[in-house]
């Protein structure tokens, strides 16, 4: 074989193996700054955005422009280490009855959990505030609360919960909340048909269980499959695929090891409990996650971008199905911290920067 025939072999291995076809040109627009640890963005049918601080903030976005007051009557969240308030999420009838959901950390040092809210948007005041959901027991100590939340084609809601990082063997608990997803309709009653209603000592509320920290959850529509990606500890970050009734392993299996270095399982895989479709380490840190539908990009169609806390960057996951064909690195150059990928409406491309003076950015074709 040539030196050129050999260089071509290559490349289309490089090509095949990381899904990647060609370079994508893009320009990256600071749309807002100055805000306080953002977490969650989400667009409204009139055009404005909403985004959280995990201060307890609640910002708008409109015409391009970040307005200065917060939206007001948000009750206050617990703040303290990852603590605070989370996503913010419309109903799908948003155009006709305003209302929006919240996801937050609630109590004091002593007591504190994840709860689910739901409000009226009224201008810039949030009305009849209602808590849907409070998960049980409350902890002490004020870390791993999940908190993304997702829509599904059965008018229900899904919300990610984590294991408050001390407490992590009540994940294979269905008494408790711990390390669950949760699936409520979207008033806060428990559907008939999830799959722990009925069974003594569970939670109704239980969709699926066996989880760490659940950071990114998107339900694809053309699929119909649920996606959800989680914090392993010291490497094992999680893709998986959510499924009524299914054991996700923690911390009976894992592929990540303590903070320490010691051995938390012998076990990546059991039976009985589900296989992550992916799984990283070293650690990436996923924190936010949308499935790329739109005209825009159109290499990227069909691609799930997940956002990156430690390695700062988007890491963009080529799908055939349910398949990972191929992965590439994104937006390396904001250098940042990133805490919420999130495709809007026009077809762009929205993140959000963790950091205390944090920013909303915009990418859009070069």
């Amino acid at each position: 074989m040539s030196a050129r025939s050999l260089l071509q072999a290559c490349l289309l291995a490089l090509t095949l193996y990381t899904g990647i076809t060609q370079a994508v040109e893009y320009r990256i627009e600071t749309v807002a700054s100055g805000l306080e640890h953002p977490w969650s963005i989400a667009f409204l049918p009139d055009g404005r955005a909403l985004v959280t601080e995990r201060a307890g903030r609640l910002r708008v976005i409109e015409d391009g422009l970040l307005l200065d007051a917060p939206v007001s009557g948000v009750p206050e969240s617990f703040v303290r280490s990852q603590g605070g308030l989370f996503a913010v999420l419309p109903d799908p009838d948003f155009a006709e009855n305003g209302l929006i959901y919240l996801s937050q950390a609630h109590g004091t040092s002593d007591s504190n959990g994840t709860r689910l809210l739901r409000g009226n948007l009224d201008g810039m005041e949030l009305r009849n505030v209602e808590v849907l959901f409070a998960a049980e027991p409350r902890r002490s100590n004020p870390v791993h609360y999940g908190g993304r939340m997702a829509l599904l084609p059965d008018g229900t809601l899904v919300l990610g919960l984590g294991d408050a990082f001390d407490h992590r063997e009540d994940a294979q608990r269905l008494d408790s909340h711990t390390g669950s997803i949760v699936r409520l309709h979207r008033n806060g009653r428990v559907p008939a048909d999830n799959p722990f209603v009925g069974h003594p000592d569970a939670r109704p509320e239980i969709y699926s269980y066996g989880h760490r920290n659940v950071q990114g959850l998107v339900f694809d529509e053309e699929t119909g499959v649920l996606w959800s990606h989680e914090h392993g500890p010291r490497g094992g970050d999680e893709l998986n695929i959510i499924e009524a009734g299914v054991n996700y392993g923690w911390p009976v299996v894992s592929h990540g090891i303590d903070y320490s270095g010691a051995l938390i399982t012998p076990y990546t895989s059991l039976p009985g409990m589900r296989d992550p479709v992916r799984h990283w380490t070293p650690a990436i840190a996923p924190s936010g996650m949308t499935l790329y539908r739109d005209d825009l990009f159109p290499e990227w169609r069909g691609s799930l971008l997940i956002s990156s806390l430690v390695q700062r960057h988007v890491r963009r996951l080529s799908l055939d199905g349910t398949r990972v064909t191929g992965e590439e690195r994104l937006f390396e150059e904001v250098g940042e911290r990133i805490r919420d990928v999130h495709s809007a409406p026009d077809g762009s491309i929205y993140l959000l920067t963790d950091k205390p003076d944090g920013r909303v950015l915009r990418v859009t074709p070069q």
